[in-house]
């Protein structure tokens, strides 16, 4: 890459293939320019600067963290250096717990293991939003990057090496009814994916007697030959499991626990849509909680039928938790979703926890007192049923701006044998229909991928939208 292509931020942080675009060079640029803002931010606060570095299991994600530490610490920023891998969310608590102007995650999510990326968290513990990455953005090649040696800025005590998960555990335990969950006497499997929750889960459960098994949990940079994406073609290896072995139900986590998705005993796949809409529902049955909803425009209409059953206000907002961790700011959001897996909660930082989220599933499993299969069976039979489907295609970035385009003058006027009623373009194109079918067309943040997604109620109307888009593409 060359040093004077400006590096860009998309739907969550910078992703590259390493080696490639993901150097040490670009990293260290990318640090400077973050120390810079931060730095320009201290002053103006007149407080002194300190920042977290914390990494995922990706190929050279630790030696990537320490260079950047290296930059900021040159920089005057005091480091926090994670001890270990952890948690995207585990940085995003250090933040606020430690009152730190924002840190960097080095960690690619759920990409493929050839990329690598860093994601910007800020002072306020959750993704930065695009007024910030704008403006290090420009600040990126204001000036050569400094660095110090690692082992010399620890002797100064300009980085500071300190192990941030228990602090985090402590954080998110303060906020699940363990107790409750405990006297279920729940049989859990937990899906790692070889990503940073590793044992997490299971450490936090162990104490209280909860059965869990624990899945795929040491580290691998090449993810078992699958993508740590918490979806069904990648949980092959818990759908055997599953199987083989019985449980009440099965949790996963993504690359950098920040994402969640589950699978019933039987090794069926339970889509995130469901997991946010349980989620939602376990709010306000049985915490007794109120406040705005917030989903992706990608997410379930479940989510509108619970809210206006329960008269509470929905807000749909762009693909990207920076969008619902700004709402969650401002406003008094109850719970905020999106279809990856992506859940925040009224009480706790603007941030998304895959590993908050699965303990506040089975905290729902638990006040339920019923089976998974028969809880998403009284769920169709009130909200009506909801079933997805998605297709992912290689898609060249340069054409999408014309099939959106396009999409958007030419909808469809017929969706799975229901008309057409709305269209929706303020990211990417979703085509409604009447009887809340609906088909959407969005290129992907961070990959050069063209996503298509689509409900109804029915699998076979869903598939055959996704056919429909996947056509629409091809052809154009």
């Amino acid at each position: 890459m060359d040093v004077r292509e400006p590096i860009q931020f998309g739907t969550d942080g910078w992703r590259a293939v390493i080696a490639e675009d993901f150097t040490f060079e670009n990293v260290r640029r990318v640090a400077q320019a973050t120390a810079a803002y931060w730095l320009a931010e201290a002053a103006r606060k007149g407080a002194p600067p300190r920042a977290i570095v914390g990494y995922d299991r990706r190929f050279l994600s630790e030696k990537f963290a320490a260079a950047i530490a290296e930059v900021l610490a040159a920089n005057s920023v005091q480091t926090i250096y994670t001890a270990a891998d952890c948690p995207s969310p585990a940085v995003s608590c250090a933040i606020k717990q430690q009152s730190l102007v924002g840190g960097l995650m080095v960690t690619a999510s759920h990409n493929p293991p050839e990329f690598n990326g860093i994601k910007i968290k800020a002072d306020f513990a959750g993704p930065a939003d695009p007024k910030i990455t704008r403006q290090i953005e420009a600040l990126v090649d204001s000036e050569p990057p400094r660095h110090v040696a690692f082992e010399e800025a620890v002797g100064k005590g300009s980085i500071l090496v300190e192990d941030v998960r228990p602090a985090h555990r402590e954080a998110v335990g303060r906020f699940v009814d363990i107790g409750r969950i405990a006297s279920a006497k729940l049989r859990v499997v937990f899906d790692s994916m070889h990503g940073v929750a590793g044992r997490e889960f299971e450490q936090m459960l162990a104490p209280h007697h909860v059965a869990v098994t624990t899945l795929r949990a040491e580290r691998d940079p090449m993810f078992g030959g699958v993508n740590p994406e918490p979806i069904a073609k990648n949980l092959g290896a818990l759908e055997a499991h599953l199987r083989a072995h019985k449980a009440d139900i099965a949790l996963v986590t993504d690359g950098d626990a920040d994402r969640i998705a589950a699978m019933t005993p039987d090794g069926t796949f339970i889509t995130t849509h469901y997991c946010i809409a349980m989620l939602l529902l376990h709010m306000i049955r049985h915490r007794r909680q109120t406040g705005n909803v917030v989903k992706a425009l990608n997410t379930t209409v479940m989510l509108d039928r619970i809210c206006a059953k329960h008269s509470l206000p929905l807000r749909e907002v762009p693909v990207g938790f920076k969008w619902i961790a700004k709402l969650m700011r401002e406003e008094d959001v109850l719970l905020g979703g999106e279809e990856s897996g992506s859940v925040g909660f009224k009480g706790y930082i603007p941030e998304r926890d895959g590993i908050l989220a699965c303990l506040l599933l089975l905290e729902f499993l638990a006040c339920e007192g019923k089976s998974i299969a028969r809880i998403m069976a009284e769920m169709d039979a009130e909200f009506g049923a909801s079933r997805y489907a998605r297709l992912d295609l290689r898609f060249p970035v340069e054409k999408r701006r014309s099939l959106m385009d396009w999409a958007r003058k030419n909808p469809a006027k017929d969706l799975a044998g229901s008309r057409l009623v709305e269209v929706k373009d303020f990211d990417g194109v979703k085509m409604i229909a009447k009887d809340g079918s609906w088909l959407m067309l969005r290129g992907s943040g961070t990959e050069p991928v063209l996503r298509i997604y689509a409900e109804s109620n029915e699998q076979s109307r869903a598939d055959a939208l996704v056919e429909a888009g996947r056509q629409l593409a091809e052809i154009l």
